[in-house]
């Protein structure tokens, strides 16, 4: 091997399902050229091939290619036998070598249905995905899929149960808001900040009440702390007010079983916006175990919805993950992981050109996409 790629080092461990007689092709040479043909705009099985077939004679600098290239039965036979939860232990491996979160930083965890996975002739429901995401790189840090028997109460802790927390907050809708998910973030070194639901249980309805009697009091001789954020554009103004509690007494009377570990703060968003002379309003409520400090808080509340616009979007949009028919057996699953990969390696290039430029980029030009590949500082796109 010419060249020394961050996923032939990190992957070369992963089991190959296939018997040993039917092995024509490396394992590493099929997903080193399934990440590759991704990178350059990929998405289906024969994609796949093309791309090989195409950039053969590049691919020979650095796999060994015995048999030549896949074909595209070859690459979907693999994916869909291939052990999804060995390849996620790879992939985590792979990511604390490549680009590990910054001490202190924010995880966003989130699930997203890869829509075109279902298949309603044998009942086969859509793959949900629980993602784990890093708001100051914007890398994915990892993925197990929900059991279709369970939902993301289950999934969110094997995921956190994977990660290193330490310094971290971890930030969750009110699907995560679970007490043994605060226990297991607590436990972990970190911290939480997880938004409530009027669907799940008393404590949303106790929060709201909290605040409900503190705004009728004006707030007086109630210690909080207030942020707000005014945002202007396209005709409309978006508002923004935070407030944070976190006096002792109200926090024992919200959480009088101390069911919730290191529960130091709650927390409200009103959040009003106004188009012409039209006016809507909305409350949404927070448990944190960060301190009530509203300005800290109002950042972690709108960093965590950066795992929608820059991770479930991008996948959709950019990837066209929601299109894809991907769905025998675990391919579905295993070819959500591939997408994250190239994710990933796009956002280590710290160039600033957009993903859609850097996929072109990768398509024309092989030296960058072999700097990709290496996870190495890449050529700049300008």
């Amino acid at each position: 091997m010419a060249v020394e790629t961050s996923i032939g080092l990190h992957f070369k461990g992963l089991p190959d399902p296939r018997i040993e007689r039917c092995k024509a092709h490396a394992l590493v040479d099929i997903l080193t050229i399934a990440l590759c043909a991704v990178l350059c705009g990929g998405e289906s099985w024969v994609d796949l091939e093309t791309f090989g077939r195409q950039r053969e004679a590049w691919l020979r600098t650095f796999l060994g290619l015995e048999n030549g290239i896949p074909g595209h039965d070859t690459f979907a036979r693999v994916f869909a036998r291939l052990d999804p939860a060995a390849f996620e232990r790879c992939f985590l491996g792979w990511v604390r070598a490549v680009g590990p979160p910054e001490a202190g930083g924010q995880v966003a965890v989130d699930g997203k249905t890869v829509r075109g996975s279902h298949d309603r002739a044998n009942g086969k429901a859509a793959l949900h995905l629980v993602s784990a995401w890093a708001s100051a790189s914007g890398l994915t840090l990892g993925q197990v899929a929900v059991d279709r028997k369970s939902n993301e109460i289950t999934a969110i802790p094997a995921l956190l149960d994977l990660l290193d927390l330490a310094g971290c907050v971890v930030s969750a809708d009110a699907m995560g808001a679970q007490t043994a998910i605060a226990a297991q973030v607590v436990g972990k070194g970190g911290d939480y900040v997880l938004g409530l639901k009027a669907n799940q249980g008393q404590l949303h309805a106790d929060v709201a009440a909290l605040f409900g009697r503190a705004e009728a009091a004006g707030f007086r001789d109630l210690p909080h702390t207030t942020a707000v954020e005014v945002e202007k554009g396209h005709g409309r103004i978006d508002k923004r007010t935070v407030r944070a509690l976190g006096e002792r007494e109200y926090l024992d009377w919200l959480d009088s079983r101390a069911r919730w570990a290191g529960l130091q703060s709650v927390v409200m968003v009103e959040a009003t916006r106004r188009v012409g002379e039209g006016r809507e309003t909305e409350r949404r409520y927070y448990i944190s175990s960060l301190p009530p400090d509203a300005p800290r808080l109002a950042a972690a509340i709108r960093r965590h919805w950066g795992i929608e616009n820059r991770l479930h979007w991008v996948l959709d949009v950019t990837f066209g993950e929601d299109d894809s028919r991907m769905r025998a057996g675990h391919s579905a699953r295993n070819f959500a992981l591939v997408r994250k990969i190239a994710l990933n390696l796009l956002r280590t290039d710290p160039d600033k050109g957009s993903l859609a430029t850097k996929r072109f980029k990768a398509a024309l030009d092989p030296d960058y996409l072999a700097c990709l590949l290496t996870a190495l500082p890449a050529p700049s796109l300008t």
